[in-house]
């Protein structure tokens, strides 16, 4: 017999979002979570399961807390079989304590029941640490159920060396940005001015994101999907043009050949979430000193629009014995100074949590991009998300669309309007599948 059960609801009050429903479908937790009583050998072991190089903030955390000890399990990245082995868990009944799972999947693992209410465990008082926006993003039927990590504010990578020598000016529109692709193609001997990556849908849905595009809401009782709007189309169109008159490459990105491409100048620049300095650090030291970070371009001038590309929570999946200690843990990982410190060392994002940048690792002028305190962009660009951004409990499939629609358009099979057009119908049936109730804007 179908299963019928309240799953998500966005926003902060769940009197303030529908209460949806999904149908047909077991829930994905063979148990739940219970807070054990006692402690063997006056100790708790919690098993963190990531891909995430954090050893050394929870190393601190172990030599801090020898009554709470956490041992960190690398799994595949998310794309790589990762969330398949936490849903796997999850229906075995033998789950880890606590998951790395990205912003855009918290809703398909609420979808199966996955996640810990972290509300029954005081975790609502904590708020006040986090980025409102991240915050938001682990709320579901006006319960917490994840920790915000760190996030991916989007930014402008350009080769300052470059630019002067073509005599390229950084643009401020997107306008300008195609005047600047142009020129780049007629005087850079080869080089172009960025990459599209066909199959990164997440890096697209940032633009669509800045540009004031929905891909998924909520409407009384109802999903609505959104994925060709007016102003997801513009976008595409956008992109289009470039591709359609040469004027960037298609290329994967953060792949050997991208990044040969981008140490050998035959990239002039790069649109880009925080995280990817770490990335342009270790595989293209050649160029030290030369790259620079400034704002997004605009679709108007004067507006400050900005979006974001990944970020990460700390869940503590449904079924561990040790929510409160694994909370407790948590929020350290993701508020502690030095755990912060030895995060941003290990490149894992803008943090979810509440800094002073000037005090933090993040402030300092960094050498690579010349001296700049190039974070300061990035403080600001976070001040700009548009936090009433949402994601699918079917995205992971979403995302897969876009990559095949997309692939196809860029291999000259058809166009990036006509593959938002297919998966909008796609994305419906996907969600219809599932026993939610969807339809189109």
């Amino acid at each position: 017999m179908p299963v019928r059960r309240n799953v998500l609801a966005w926003g902060a009050a769940a009197a303030a979002a529908p209460a949806l429903t999904a149908c047909g479908e077991s829930a994905g937790a063979a148990r739940l979570t219970k807070q054990s009583k006692s402690r063997r050998g006056g100790r708790v072991n919690l098993v963190f399961w990531t891909w995430v190089p954090l050893q050394k903030a929870v190393a601190l955390w172990n030599k801090k807390h020898p009554d709470i000890q956490v041992d960190v399990q690398v799994v595949p990245g998310a794309t790589n079989g990762g969330y398949q082995k936490m849903h796997a868990s999850l229906k075995a009944g033998s789950p880890p304590d606590l998951a790395q799972i990205e912003y855009h999947a918290l809703a398909e693992f609420m979808l199966v029941n996955g996640l810990t209410d972290l509300s029954e465990f005081g975790a609502d008082k904590l708020k006040g640490d986090y980025v409102d926006w991240q915050w938001k993003q682990c709320v579901f039927s006006g319960g917490l159920h994840a920790i915000p990590q760190a996030s991916g504010p989007m930014a402008y990578f350009y080769r300052k060396d470059l630019f002067e020598r073509w005599d390229v000016e950084v643009p401020r529109t997107w306008d300008e940005f195609r005047e600047a692709a142009v020129r780049i193609k007629k005087r850079g001997g080869g080089s172009r001015m960025t990459s599209f990556p066909p199959t990164n849908a997440n890096w697209f849905a940032a633009f669509a994101w800045q540009r004031g595009a929905r891909w998924i809401r909520s409407e009384g009782d109802s999903w609505i999907v959104d994925f060709n709007s007016k102003l997801s189309l513009e976008v595409a169109d956008f992109w289009d043009g470039l591709l359609q008159d040469q004027l960037i490459t298609v290329m994967p990105d953060l792949q050997s050949g991208w990044y040969r491409a981008a140490q050998t100048g035959q990239l002039a620049s790069w649109l880009g979430a925080q995280w990817g300095d770490a990335l342009l650090r270790g595989n293209a030291p050649a160029t030290k000193g030369k790259w620079r970070v400034t704002t997004m371009p605009q679709w108007e001038k004067g507006e400050q629009a900005s979006a974001n590309w990944g970020g990460s929570s700390t869940a503590i999946l449904q079924g561990t014995r040790h929510p409160a200690e694994a909370l407790e843990f948590a929020h350290w990982l993701n508020t502690d100074p030095k755990s912060i410190d030895l995060l941003v060392e290990a490149g894992y994002g803008w943090p979810g949590a509440r800094i002073d940048l000037e005090k933090s690792a993040l402030g300092k002028p960094d050498p690579f991009f010349g001296g700049q305190r190039y974070n300061k962009v990035f403080e600001e660009a976070d001040s700009h998300i548009d936090t009433s951004w949402k994601w699918a409990p079917t995205n992971t499939q979403s995302f897969e669309h876009i990559k095949d629609a997309f692939g196809r358009a860029a291999a000259g099979h058809g166009t990036l309007v006509a593959a938002l057009n297919d998966v909008q119908g796609r994305v419906l049936d996907d969600m219809q599948a599932k026993g939610l109730k969807a339809r189109s804007a």
